[in-house]
């Protein structure tokens, strides 16, 4: 039976996926033109935005007839009104002499402004409808969120490998445990290093599917620390690197080493295929095991991943890898519904 269309769709930072936040600022209208260049130079140096510097000083004006152009001056607040007051101060109070030379402005106004530069495309145009605003655009994010970034013999690679993780999951139902499968690759080549699934029992609480293929890519590398037996687990597999050795971690680029210039972690550079979000002890796993890449079908009530967390993109720890979710979606779905 042919598979459903899928998408992978990535999962952003919060800053990246959140709406666009506004501050309360003061502009006026410049009636006389000619004084822009020395209004922008007076003003800028009063009242410097350092913490907005996306932030454009000039803008054409939205106002019909009158004048062409406004001046953002400062923000309100502690900035220009320290008081906090509703009321829009005057021009001698937000430009006090002789610091600025008022010539060629108009009355003062409030306006609201983005706080923070836009991540992503639609936080630009739903931030350029508030005041102009500068965009660093990051193109691949702008190609996954229209679903460009994977070419079509990219696309047949990630559906294979997330059939092996169905596969494996369904191999787990079989036996009685919970279906959820995972696959680690190594994109250099597109070799499998591990495929396993589910594993918890009473006695094993913690063997979760992606703890397991991750002890399994480790066991390949003349490591592990699961105690777990195969031979009972027939689903569960792991192709050792060639000319492996105990102990031997593969070496990347130069600029995957750490400070010693070694490379101690389990899957530097690999890609993760797993049928259900991870929870957040697993992709604390997957982001101390150096993940290059995750692929989830399905998500998770308590997944850490894009549900309940986005800990693969939190900017206080040590390591941040790409998510991407829905591959074969309506597949690893049915293999382990929500309750």
């Amino acid at each position: 039976m042919e598979a459903a269309p899928w998408h992978a769709v990535p999962v952003l930072s919060e800053q990246q996926s959140g709406d666009v936040e506004l501050v309360a600022a003061y502009a006026a209208p410049v009636l006389d033109p000619r004084q822009t260049s020395r209004l922008l130079q007076e003003v800028s140096a009063l009242h410097p935005l350092p913490a907005q510097t996306h932030l454009k000083r000039v803008r054409s004006s939205p106002a019909a007839g009158g004048h062409a152009l406004d001046l953002l001056l400062c923000l309100a607040g502690p900035a220009g009104d320290p008081a906090g007051a509703t009321a829009v101060p005057s021009l001698a109070q937000l430009l006090p002499a002789p610091a600025v030379d008022p010539r060629g402005l108009g009355a003062p106004f409030r306006v609201a402004v983005p706080a923070r530069p836009p991540l992503t495309r639609r936080q630009f145009e739903a931030a350029r409808a508030h005041w102009p605003t500068a965009f660093h655009e990051d193109r691949q994010v702008t190609r996954a969120l229209a679903g460009q970034l994977f070419s079509a013999p990219e696309r047949a690679a990630l559906q294979a490998h997330m059939e092996r993780a169905v596969r494996a999951a369904r191999g787990a139902a079989a036996r009685g445990l919970r279906a959820v499968g995972a696959v680690v690759v190594d994109p250099a080549g597109g070799r499998v290093l591990a495929t396993a699934h589910d594993c918890r029992s009473p006695r094993q609480p913690l063997l979760h599917a992606a703890l397991v293929c991750l002890d399994l890519v480790a066991r390949g590398q003349g490591r592990g620390a699961l105690q777990l037996d195969l031979a009972g687990h027939p689903g569960c597999s792991y192709a050792p690197p060639p000319r492996a050795c105990a102990g031997a971690v593969r070496k990347l680029d130069e600029a995957d080493a750490d400070a010693d210039g070694q490379v101690p972690y389990v899957c530097t550079g690999y890609d993760v295929f797993l049928t259900r979000e991870p929870c957040a002890m697993c992709a604390m796993a997957l982001l101390h095991s150096r993940v290059r890449r995750v692929f989830y079908g399905a998500a998770s009530p308590d997944g850490a991943l894009g549900t309940r967390f986005r800990l693969h993109a939190r900017p206080d720890l040590n390591h941040r890898f790409q998510v991407f979710r829905g591959v074969l979606e309506a597949q690893c779905r049915a293999l382990d519904p929500d309750p």
